[in-house]
């Protein structure tokens, strides 16, 4: 991978903007920051047909009442399934509608985005492409008006800025054509670690794992799907924070998997399925899911944190789940595939240290 020389001079001024203003100097070490995160984003799709776009044609009625939860944060993330384009041809073969998903939301559904807080979005994943080129330039041009920060695409790998005198760095990975690749670990090493020498948190992003309900646990080897290498997620998250990453929030399986704190840094293996409508299986597994409030020290080192448990059903928006359904399957998983994990979580998903 070829890194684009206009992100060198980025790297430049940042570095210079860094030294004069004496960030790390006048930022007290005992600030706390909120960071939450969630998974997969796609609010109806106008193709095949704009029945499956949201009722009222309306995204925000999808996140009924967690957009204030999303707000009151610092930094708030999440996996935007697919692309914004008004019309267009996909770019993707689909002999059958009905059989291969493609996702196409309309333009002026990106504004929900920024109206629910979301800070930082990755575009790395198997369905940002689906309807090529125009889509990839579209989606970014209206997250740019949004001021919205991404990163994961060949075009653009990783985004850095500031926000409350707090200088972030974002990176996604995924193992789709047009992203940067979850299979190159020495260059996806090589990008956390210039984050890492000029923001204060680094925050990484991963589509990767098979999908489906019947693998919700982290092998710890790499994982296909049909032919594809989704790569090693344990092993590539443990590599980032082991290159300076802070958090990292995986995405990809449509189901939620554990968590774990590695070299006091937190890791979300999956964050699911978070506000997905109209042609996601939601059945079971699928259609619960964490929202990740984080509490980090400037340095990134986690302190605590919160699991608010939504779920969704098909036709309808995200919700939270007075049965609080994802916050024990997350007890479970952490049991199973972490069990000398160095965190606990209770029945009301606090996390915290043993």
């Amino acid at each position: 991978m070829k890194i684009n020389p206009a992100f060198v001079l980025v790297f430049a001024i940042l570095f210079s903007y860094q030294s004069v203003s004496g960030l790390n100097d006048t930022i007290p070490s005992q600030r706390k920051i909120i960071i939450t995160g969630v998974g997969d984003i796609m609010f109806g799709t106008s193709f095949p047909s704009p029945k499956y776009l949201p009722p009222h044609d309306n995204p925000l009625m999808l996140l009924g009442d967690l957009a204030d939860t999303l707000t009151a944060s610092d930094i708030t993330f999440g996996n935007l399934e697919g692309s914004f384009l008004d019309d267009g041809e996909p770019a993707k073969k689909c002999r059958d509608t009905t059989k291969c998903y493609l996702f196409r939301m309309p333009e002026r559904y990106a504004s929900a985005l920024a109206t629910a807080g979301f800070d930082i979005i990755s575009l790395a994943n198997n369905h940002f492409g689906d309807f090529g080129f125009p889509a990839r330039r579209r989606t970014m041009e209206l997250l740019d008006s949004l001021g919205i920060h991404y990163g994961g695409l060949t075009e653009l790998p990783y985004s850095i800025f500031s926000k409350d005198s707090i200088l972030y760095g974002f990176c996604a990975f995924a193992p789709n054509a047009g992203t940067i690749s979850i299979l190159e670990i020495s260059e996806a090493e090589a990008i956390v670690r210039k984050l890492a020498d000029t923001c204060q948190i680094v925050i990484v992003s991963f589509h990767g794992g098979a999908e489906g309900s019947d693998f919700q646990h982290v092998p710890k080897t790499d994982e296909m799907m049909y032919t594809e290498n989704r790569g090693d997620v344990h092993k590539f998250s443990h590599m980032m924070i082991d290159a300076g990453a802070d958090v990292v929030f995986g995405h990809g399986p449509h189901v939620t998997r554990a968590v774990e704190v590695y070299k006091d840094r937190f890791i979300g293996y999956s964050l699911g399925n978070f506000c997905t409508y109209g042609r996601f299986n939601l059945k079971g597994p699928n259609g619960i899911a964490p929202v990740v409030k984080l509490k980090v020290e400037v340095s990134g080192k986690f302190i605590s944190g919160k699991i608010i448990p939504v779920f969704q059903l098909p036709g309808e928006g995200v919700k939270v789940d007075p049965e609080k359904r994802v916050i024990r399957k997350i007890q479970d998983l952490v049991a199973l595939d972490y069990p000398d994990a160095l965190i606990r979580i209770s029945d009301n998903g606090e996390i915290s240290y043993k």
